[in-house]
C-alpha cells in the first residue's frame, strides 16, 4: 500500500505555508509551525531535506528564516514528496531502476503496477502549490 509519511504530508503543508506567507520576506521557521500546529523540532528534521532537494532558501539569523527558492506555480506535489519519500512507487519492486526484483522479467503483475506508478506520478505531477492555494479555498476536487 502507498501511503505517504508524516513526514510527506508535513513538508508539503510547510511548503504550502511558505508559498502563502512568504511575500514580507524570510519567514521564521516558529510561525509555520504555530500557523500549522506542528513541532518545531520536526520541522527543524524536515528541513534538511528540503533544502538537498533545493527547494527553499534559507537566512540564519533574528530576520532569518526560510522561503520558497523558485514560485509556487514551479513546484508539483509530486517533486516535494518525492524528496521526503525517497520514491512514490506503488510496491517495492519499482522503486530501483533497473527493478531488481529477481521476477520482474516474468511478473505478470508488473505492467499493472507500472500502470499504477505512472498515474500517481502523472496526478502528483499534475498539481502545482499554487493550485492548492488557488483551489483551497473554492471547494474543487482534483479528480483526473
Amino acid at each position: 500500500m502507498l501511503a505517504i509519511s508524516t513526514r510527506g504530508r508535513y513538508a508539503l503543508r510547510m511548503m504550502l505555508d511558505l508559498a502563502q506567507n512568504q511575500k514580507d520576506g524570510y519567514v521564521a521557521l516558529k510561525d509555520i509551525a504555530d500557523r500549522q500546529n506542528i513541532s518545531k523540532k520536526y520541522l527543524e528534521q524536515i528541513i534538511p531535506i528540503l533544502n538537498r532537494s533545493n527547494l527553499l532558501l534559507t537566512v540564519r539569523g533574528a530576520q532569518g528564516g526560510y522561503r520558497l527558492a523558485k514560485p509556487a506555480e514551479k513546484y508539483t506535489v509530486g517533486e516535494i514528496l518525492r524528496s521526503t519519500e525517497g520514491s512514490l512507487a506503488p510496491v517495492w519492486c519499482l522503486e530501483s531502476k533497473p527493478n531488481a526484483c529477481e521476477k520482474c522479467g516474468e511478473c505478470i503483475t508488473l505492467p499493472m503496477w507500472e500502470g499504477l506508478e505512472k498515474v500517481i506520478d502523472t496526478y502528483l505531477d499534475g498539481i502545482t502549490l499554487q493550485d492548492i492555494l488557488d483551489r483551497g479555498s473554492s471547494g474543487d476536487n482534483y479528480m483526473i
